[in-house]
């Protein structure tokens, strides 16, 4: 929903009724997940996404009836083998969305949750999908406080307390309550919708190679920063897709940097004395990715200095070196995009060979819940 939301702030700000479906449930292959949204507003206009195109025609009149009504609609949508013309996923699999109205007198905190996501900062909304509380209802969640209620005080206490865990790893997914906030599988039914801070992707060498890599960086929704101890290449004109270019040792920034599991770090001097000493570092915190470019030869060369230099095999293993997938890549733009591939495979535990060849779903579910 994150894409949407500078239309959504708009239409709220405007005091304008507008539908929202948001994905809560995926079965199977699909080709978005839980938490993906479309929007119905003025004018009958739509903005995001629920399935890619095979349903939105069906969702975008559900959205009328909801702004028309006020009455907020779970609904299924999948595919049908009978009519295979008939409204579903043909892909096969399965989606199941909230649709309600959002109106600032029925949803006070949302307002609020645009700001703060647009600003970076952590939020997690919990709606009411099913079972014995107000559908529809909704609790916004804050490291430091809260907006709105699902029905009752025991309830919104316990969903606050896991939606701060879940905006911890910046998970979405559904919990089950009784009405009164114990853990029970067969009562409630909340959907939890973190909005954490953009993931950090950390590109070190300011080299044409580190800008394509920024720029698709950037494109796959990473906070992107370049890192070069050389201030005549670490230039703000020359890396124009990165949220900052630092001049700095890179051992040294990353050193004085916080990273987490969702933080990529992409090395691409080819200078031992850069990435020796960086890699050291890199190789013994927390990141979703850590990979460095170079030959065959640049490899080994690498491996062995870190060797000397003290790291064990199981901190090894996690250097992606040479990075990339095999794509046959030459210029510096289909490099990045092999660098991509390779984020996007690890991330999502893809095999990275071609779908002709492979069986089973597409679209697997997302292993972090």
């Amino acid at each position: 929903m994150r894409e949407i939301l500078s239309a959504l702030g708009e239409w709220y700000a405007d005091g304008s009724p507008f539908g929202l479906a948001t994905v809560v449930t995926v079965t199977r292959s699909a080709p978005r997940g839980p938490g993906a949204a479309m929007a119905v507003g003025p004018a009958d206009e739509a903005v995001g996404s629920v399935s890619g195109g095979c349903v939105e025609g069906a969702v975008f009149e559900l959205a009328q009836e909801v702004v028309a009504s006020g009455e907020p609609r779970l609904a299924t949508f999948g595919y049908s083998d009978e009519d295979a013309f008939a409204v579903g996923l043909t892909c096969g699999g399965e989606i199941t969305l909230l649709v309600r109205r959002v109106t600032p007198a029925e949803d006070p905190s949302f307002g609020r949750v645009v700001e703060s996501v647009g600003a970076g900062h952590p939020v997690t909304v919990a709606t009411v999908i099913d079972g014995p509380a107000p559908q529809g209802a909704t609790l916004a969640v804050w490291p430091d406080r809260t907006s709105g209620t699902l029905g009752s005080a025991g309830l919104d206490a316990a969903v606050a307390a896991d939606a701060r865990g879940e905006l911890a790893q910046g998970a979405t997914g559904q919990r089950h309550y009784g009405p009164g906030g114990e853990r029970r599988e067969d009562a409630v039914t909340v959907f939890l919708h973190s909005f954490a801070p953009p993931p950090r992707m950390l590109v070190f060498g300011a080299i044409d190679y580190a800008a394509a890599v920024a720029r698709i960086g950037d494109f796959l929704g990473y906070r992107v920063t370049v890192c070069d101890a050389r201030p005549v290449f670490a230039t703000a004109k020359r890396f124009p897709a990165a949220v900052e270019v630092v001049v700095d040792w890179p051992h040294r920034y990353l050193r004085g940097t916080a990273t987490d599991d969702r933080t990529v770090i992409c090395v691409v001097t080819h200078d031992p004395k850069f990435d020796v000493p960086l890699l050291e570092e890199a190789l013994r915190r927390p990141a979703a990715y850590i990979g460095a470019m170079g030959s065959r030869r640049t490899h080994e060369d690498r491996m062995r200095r870190l060797r000397e230099a003290g790291l064990d095999a199981s901190e090894l293993s996690r250097l992606r070196s040479p990075a990339g997938l095999d794509l046959g890549a030459r210029t510096p733009e289909e490099v990045a995009v092999s660098v991509a591939a390779e984020i996007v495979a690890l991330r999502w535990g893809g095999s990275g060979v071609p779908l002709t060849a492979t069986t089973g779903v597409i679209h697997p579910p997302d292993p972090t819940g």
